[in-house]
C-alpha cells in the first residue's frame, strides 16, 4: 500500500483542484472578472524581480480540464503501472509535467510562460525514454530537439521584447499588433507554437513520442504539450490579425490535416493511428486560429482533450491485455472479451468522428459551418472536409479491426476484463465525452452562433461523415485480389504511409546531416585547428623552449667552453683574413 499512497494523494489533490477551478469560472463568466496578480520576488536598486499570474476564464477552464485529465491519468496509472517498480518517480514525473503546463497556462510573463515551455520539453524527454531501449532514446531525442526550436523562438522573443521595458507581454498586444518591427515577435511566436503543436514541417517527433507509457500518451496529447503551442497562439490571437503569413500557417495546418489523415489509414500501430489522429486534430485548431477564431479554437482543444484521453486509456487496456502487443493486425473480437472498455472505445472514436450531440459534434460541426460561411478559396474548403471524412474513414477502419475481425495472435487465450480501477477513470472521461460538447457551448458562447447555409452545405458534415464511414467499411472487407491493385503502386503507398517522408527528412536527413556536419567541424576546428594554435599547440611550444632552456642551464660548461672555442676560432679567421 505504501507504494501506491502518492497515487492517490495526487489523483485526490488535482481532482480537488480541478473542481475548485470550475467552480471559480463559472464565477469568473457570470461576474465578467479577470484577475491579475504581481508577486515581488526581488527588487535591486531599480530593477524589480517580477512573477506575474493571470486569471480569467480562459486560464481557469484550461485548468480544469487538465487537472480533470491528469487526476483521472494517475489514478489509471496505479493499476496501469502496477509491475513498476519505480512507480513513485513516475508519478512525481507526471506531476512535474502537470505544473510545468499549469504554470504555462497562468502566465501572462514570456518569461514565465518560457519556464513553463521547457519545462513540458524537459520532463516530456524524461517520460518519452522512460522505457530505457535504443528505440525510446531516439524518439526522446527527437521530441528534445524539435521542441528546441520552438524554445529558442521563444528565448528571442524574450530578448526582442525587452524593447518595450517589461515582458508582460498582455499589455503590449494591440500595440504589438500596429507595430511593424513586432512582427518579429509575432513570426517567433507561430513558428515556436508550430514546433510544439507539431504542424508540418515538424510533424515527426509527434508519432515518435508514442515510445513512452501509455498513460503519458493519454496525458500528452490530450491537454498537456501539444496543445501547449496552440494555447499559446490563442494568448496572442491579436498578433494573427495584420499577419502577411498567417495564410501560410493556414495552409501548412490545413496540409497537416490532410497528411495525418492518410498515414493514420496506412499506419498498423494502435497508438500511432491515435497520435496521427491527433496530429489531425491539431492541424484542425491551428488552422481555425489562422482564420481569425480563438474561441472556437479553444472550444475544440477542450472537447478533444476528453475524448482524445479516453481513447489513449482504452487503447492501453488492450495493449495490456494483447501481452503489450501493439500491432491491430493481430487484434479481433475484443467487444465480446472486453466490453466496457469496447464501449467506452466506441463512444470516444465517435465522438472524435463528430457524431451528432457527443462532445466533437458541438465544436466539429461549428467549425466546418463556419469554413462554409467564411470567404476560403477550393482548396482550403477541400482540406477541411477531406479531412473529416479521413477522420471517419481510419475510425472504422479501426473499429474493423479491433471490434468484427477474427482475433489473430495466439490459438490458446483467456481475455478478461482489466481491473476496475482503470474502467472507473475510463467512466469519468466516458461521461465527460458525452456532456463536455454541450456543457462547453452554453459556457464558452455567451450567445448562440447561428450560421444560415444553403441546405447542401448544412448537411456537408453528415455527406462527408458517411462517405467516409462506407468507404472506410469497404476498405476494410477487400479481399486479397482488390488488395492487389494497391500493391501496383506501391512506391504512392509508401509515400503515403510515411507520413510524407518527413521522418526521413526531419530524423535521417536534416538531422544526420546537421549533426555530421557539427561532428566534422568538432574534429576540424576544435580537435584541430584551434588545439593546434591555441591549447595544445602553446603546449607543445612552451615544452620546447623548456626543453631547450634546460638544456642550457645542465649543460652550462660544456656549453661555455663550446662557445669559447667557437669565437677563438671565428676571431683567429678574422684576424686571418685582416
Amino acid at each position: 500500500m505504501q507504494k501506491y499512497s502518492i497515487c492517490f494523494i495526487s489523483f485526490f489533490f488535482l481532482f480537488f483542484f480541478s473542481m475548485m477551478n470550475f467552480l471559480l469560472m463559472i464565477y469568473f463568466i457570470m461576474n465578467n472578472m479577470v484577475i491579475f496578480l504581481e508577486w515581488e520576488i526581488i527588487t535591486f536598486n531599480s530593477m524589480s524581480i517580477v512573477m506575474s499570474i493571470l486569471l480569467d476564464w480562459m486560464s481557469l477552464l484550461f485548468m480544469m480540464f487538465v487537472s480533470l485529465i491528469s487526476s483521472v491519468v494517475i489514478y489509471y496509472s496505479k493499476s496501469y503501472m502496477s509491475s513498476e517498480l519505480n512507480l513513485n518517480r513516475f508519478i512525481i514525473l507526471v506531476l512535474l509535467f502537470v505544473f510545468s503546463m499549469i504554470l504555462l497556462i497562468i502566465s501572462p510573463n514570456i518569461i514565465s510562460i518560457f519556464l513553463g515551455w521547457d519545462g513540458l520539453g524537459l520532463v516530456s524527454y524524461c517520460l518519452v525514454i522512460y522505457y530505457q531501449n535504443i528505440k525510446s532514446y531516439n524518439a526522446g531525442m527527437l521530441t528534445a530537439l524539435s521542441n528546441r526550436i520552438g524554445d529558442v523562438c521563444i528565448l528571442m522573443v524574450i530578448a526582442w521584447m525587452m524593447n518595450y521595458g517589461s515582458w508582460n507581454y498582455i499589455f503590449y498586444l494591440n500595440f504589438m499588433n500596429n507595430d511593424i518591427e513586432m512582427m518579429v515577435v509575432s513570426m517567433m511566436i507561430i513558428l515556436a507554437a508550430m514546433t510544439k503543436s507539431a504542424q508540418i514541417p515538424f510533424s515527426s517527433w509527434l508519432p515518435a513520442a508514442m515510445a513512452a507509457p501509455t498513460p503519458v500518451s493519454a496525458l500528452v496529447h490530450s491537454s498537456t504539450l501539444v496543445t501547449a503551442g496552440v494555447y499559446l497562439l490563442i494568448r496572442f490571437n491579436i498578433l494573427l490579425m495584420n499577419m502577411f503569413f498567417i495564410k501560410l500557417l493556414l495552409l501548412l495546418s490545413g496540409l497537416t490535416m490532410f497528411m495525418a489523415g492518410i498515414s493514420a489509414n496506412y499506419e498498423f500501430d494502435l497508438k500511432k493511428i491515435i497520435a496521427l489522429s491527433t496530429l489531425s486534430q491539431l492541424g484542425l485548431m491551428m488552422s481555425v486560429l489562422s482564420m481569425g477564431l480563438p474561441d472556437l479554437a479553444f472550444f475544440h482543444l477542450l472537447t478533444h482533450a476528453m475524448f482524445k484521453a479516453l481513447l489513449f486509456m482504452c487503447a492501453g487496456v488492450i495493449i495490456h491485455m494483447m501481452n503489450d502487443m501493439q500491432d491491430i493486425r493481430f487484434m479481433g473480437g475484443i467487444s465480446l472479451y472486453i466490453p466496457l472498455t469496447s464501449l467506452c472505445l466506441n463512444i470516444s472514436n465517435l465522438a472524435l468522428c463528430g457524431l451528432p450531440f457527443l462532445a466533437g459534434f458541438y465544436s466539429k460541426d461549428m467549425i466546418l459551418e463556419m469554413v462554409s460561411l467564411s470567404n476560403l478559396n477550393l482548396l482550403i474548403f477541400f482540406l477541411y472536409y477531406s479531412s473529416t471524412g479521413l477522420t471517419m474513414f481510419y475510425t472504422i477502419r479501426l473499429l474493423m479491426y479491433l471490434m468484427i475481425n477474427d482475433y489473430n495472435l495466439i490459438s490458446i487465450y483467456n481475455l478478461y476484463e482489466e481491473e476496475y480501477i482503470m474502467l472507473k477513470s475510463m467512466f469519468v472521461l466516458l461521461f465527460m465525452s458525452i456532456i463536455s460538447g454541450s456543457m462547453l457551448s452554453w459556457l464558452i458562447f455567451s450567445y448562440p452562433y447561428v450560421i444560415y447555409l444553403p441546405v447542401n452545405l448544412k448537411l456537408m458534415v453528415i455527406y462527408v461523415i458517411f462517405l467516409g464511414m462506407i468507404l472506410g467499411y469497404l476498405i476494410s472487407n477487400m479481399n486479397i485480389y482488390s488488395l492487389n491493385k494497391f500493391l501496383n503502386m506501391y512506391t504512392l503507398s509508401n509515400f503515403l504511409c510515411m507520413m510524407w517522408f518527413m521522418p526521413n527528412l526531419s530524423t535521417y536527413g536534416l538531422s544526420y546531416y546537421f549533426l555530421n556536419f557539427s561532428q566534422k567541424l568538432y574534429k576540424d576546428i576544435d580537435m584541430g585547428w584551434s588545439e593546434m594554435y591555441s591549447g595544445q599547440g602553446m603546449y607543445k611550444i612552451i615544452k620546447n623552449y623548456s626543453v631547450f632552456y634546460y638544456f642550457f642551464q645542465m649543460n652550462n660548461f660544456k656549453i661555455y667552453l663550446f662557445s669559447f672555442v667557437l669565437w677563438m676560432m671565428i676571431y683567429l679567421f678574422i684576424i686571418m683574413l685582416v
